[in-house]
């Protein structure tokens, strides 16, 4: 309970002598002594009074927590129980009370250093002491009692107690609510919603500016400390503990926040670079470790961080100028992998200037997995290796995979790789794989693009002349073949790939006018050219299927068939093809082929030699026993029309065990539907009352 109304200097005097009394006690000599700390107080408030320690000494250190029920600050001179501190100007139920020693000293410099913000709580007796940081605190004026908010108005000293120090804390930011009102120290005046910088944590009421404030609060208020935070430090603090965690994301925003804060500090820089390191964001961590070494040209670990970063980039002449900073010894390892990569890149580039692709190959792959793994340039350079080697699918997926980089602009300018300019060199190998790729305008516009970028390089400019000719020639052969002038377009075609021979959509081309001009063998033999460069192109595919018709190499067309059945499941050309092909086939092997008819009805066997003749093909025959009052046998019958379309090469009957009970008797059907699948007279398979999937798996599998 609180008391507006003043209070008479004797009712002080006369609480102050009965917390003196109720503190020590008489033994029979009359000695006052010290009451024993496991007796209880009740001074009707939360707050118990301080106890002194031996020689009267309290507590030289100062600390800061806070409570919902008041806060005392400060220590008691030597001396006898007679400077035991007294309450002033507070009443027994008041929660908004203060309770001050004899002597405040503010921020001692002999103490051991705490981080700001911190507090320790000391106790003696059964109740909490709490000390409130190691400034002074002001009291409110004598007689009154501090209800509402508490500022102060002058130091209060009482008759005997020195104050050691009158020096103020400086006030940080924060907030915590706290009692029923606001207690500010320094005597500066505090607005609500200044935060401290440990952040804010509400209690009960009221606001407390200054050193620590305890009580609980926990991750909730470590997270609003974060949150209102204005110092850079503990920014960068928390963004660290995040960053030893793999929390990359939310250690880069917070070292956004320190950087906003103090944007001239390397430090923060740096460290945002490695958190972008984190996040493979290698060109914005390079951008970072340059400006903490603008702001900064000693910082060592800014320069060996940069040089981490070359390496990964496979830049080894920028890596080693920070790596081995002069006057400081580069990390070992680091060296180690600096040198590794080095010797491989050399490798690399000795293999490609003589066109050893496979060395080139081998070479630049231990390039990146020595530490090189973030260079676009070496995947570039893995790309063209398989584009030469006549790789395109793993060319084109390896281009696919190249790290994307935002615009880089911190190339220096006397940068090359490979004779030419790193960003040069990457349009350089789109332009030949999309050129092998057929994509010729996307060919063209990659290499008029390096072009633009490095115009001085020899490789560059002999690329760029020979697709715009390679291209010519494509056009030309196009116009030839249209209008039925094969040899010509033979020719035309021939030109383009000595400009270009690793390019198989002109083999492919070729291949066409070999075919219309008869001449089968050497359109194979295109077609083989265009396949070994590219495996799977269809074209080339369809045009040797149908060339090896022409040559009765039945087996290969057949084989062809099959493999652009599977990439083309719907294409009836293709399928129609297929079947024609394996009943060529057949007959060149002498086999008797019953059903002529693609895409036929599955046919009926009703005799036991008929049966036995059909099932003796080497190719696989499949065989549905039914009886036409089934109804499971009607709906399975409908879905295996659909199988003898989808699979030609499979023969398909069907035996009504009701009408040939003779065939059904020979194969022991006991049961209806049945499938049974033969391959030369013997059975290979056995299905009973299969599903439509588990039957389509079966003809699948025997199909090939």
């Amino acid at each position: 309970m609180s008391h507006s109304g003043p209070v008479s200097e004797l009712g002080v005097e006369s609480l102050t002598d009965q917390l003196r009394n109720t503190m020590s006690y008489n033994e029979d000599n009359g000695v006052n002594v010290n009451k024993p700390d496991f007796r209880e107080l009740d001074l009707g408030s939360p707050v118990s009074p301080l106890l002194t320690r031996p020689g009267g000494l309290t507590s030289t250190t100062a600390t800061s927590s806070s409570s919902s029920s008041g806060s005392v600050s400060g220590r008691t001179a030597t001396g006898p129980s007679s400077n035991i501190p007294r309450i002033s100007d507070s009443n027994y139920n008041s929660h908004s009370g203060e309770l001050s020693g004899s002597s405040v000293e503010s921020s001692p410099k002999n103490t051991r250093n705490f981080k700001p913000g911190h507090g320790r709580s000391y106790s003696t007796g059964t109740h909490p002491v709490i000390y409130s940081g190691g400034g002074s605190v002001n009291s409110p004026a004598l007689n009154v009692f501090p209800t509402g908010n508490i500022c102060p108005s002058g130091r209060i000293l009482k008759t005997g107690m020195t104050v050691r120090s009158t020096k103020t804390d400086v006030l940080r930011s924060g907030t915590a609510n706290y009692g029923h009102g606001s207690i500010m120290r320094g005597g500066a005046a505090s607005k609500p919603g200044t935060t401290t910088e440990c952040g804010s944590a509400n209690y009960s009421k009221g606001l407390v500016v200054g050193g620590g404030g305890g009580g609980g609060g926990g991750e909730a208020m470590r997270r609003m400390g974060v949150d209102n935070n204005n110092d850079p430090e503990e920014m960068k603090r928390i963004g660290n503990e995040n960053y030893k965690k793999g929390h990359f994301s939310e250690a880069l925003s917070l070292y956004d926040k320190a950087i906003a804060i103090s944007p001239g500090n390397a430090a923060y820089h740096c460290n945002r670079a490695a958190a972008l390191m984190g996040l493979r964001r290698f060109a914005e961590a390079v951008r970072e470790c340059e400006e903490a070494i603008r702001l900064d040209p000693g910082y060592v670990r800014a320069h060996h961080r940069l040089g981490s970063l070359f390496i990964s980039l496979g830049q080894v002449e920028n890596a080693r100028k920070h790596l081995c900073f002069p006057g400081h010894q580069p990390d070992p390892v680091e060296l180690l992998k600096l040198q590794t990569v080095e010797k491989h890149l050399s490798r690399c580039t000795d293999a490609r200037s003589v066109g050893d692709w496979r060395s080139t190959l081998r070479e630049v792959d231990a390039a990146i997995a020595s530490g090189a793994d973030a260079s676009p340039q070496l995947c570039a350079c893995r790309a063209e290796a398989l584009l030469k080697l006549h790789q395109l699918d793993d060319a084109y997926l390896a281009l696919s995979n190249i790290p994307q980089l935002e615009p880089y602009t911190t190339y220096p300018s006397q940068l090359k790789v490979f004779g030419m300019l790193p960003e040069a060199y990457l349009f350089f190998v789109r332009a030949q794989i999309e050129l092998s790729r057929g994509k010729f305008e996307k060919a063209l516009a990659a290499i008029e693009k390096a072009g633009q970028i490095d115009c001085l390089n020899v490789e560059v400019s002999v690329m760029l002349n020979n697709m715009t000719l390679v291209g010519r020639a494509r056009s030309n052969g196009n116009d030839l073949f249209k209008s039925e002038r094969y040899t010509e377009a033979c020719s035309a075609y021939g030109e383009g790939l000595r400009l270009d021979p690793s390019n198989s959509v002109l083999y492919c081309n070729r291949a066409a006018c070999w075919f219309k001009l008869g001449q089968w063998e050497r359109s194979v033999d295109d077609c083989n050219l265009a396949l070994g460069i590219q495996p799977n192109y269809t074209k080339a595919l369809l045009r040797r299927a149908a060339s090896n018709i022409k040559l009765e190499r039945w087996a290969e067309a057949v084989r062809d068939y099959e493999v652009l059945r599977k990439e083309l499941p719907n294409d009836n050309e293709v399928a129609e093809s297929l079947f024609h092909a394996q009943v060529a086939l057949k007959r060149s092997r002498g086999e008797e082929v019953y059903n002529m008819k693609f895409g036929g009805d599955v046919e009926l066997v009703s005799g036991l030699e008929q049966f036995r003749a059909a099932i003796s093909s080497p190719s696989a025959s499949v065989v549905h026993f039914k009886a036409s009052s089934n109804l499971q046998c009607k709906q399975i019958s409908l879905f295996l029309d659909t199988l003898c379309a989808r699979y030609p090469s499979v023969n398909f009957l069907k035996v009504d065990v009701e009408e040939s009970p003779a065939i059904a008797l020979a194969e022991s059907v006991k049961i209806i539907p049945t499938f049974k699948i033969y391959r030369k007279g013997s059975r290979v398979k056995e299905m009973i009352c299969p599903s439509p999937e588990v039957l389509e798996s079966s003809v699948r599998h025997y199909s090939i």
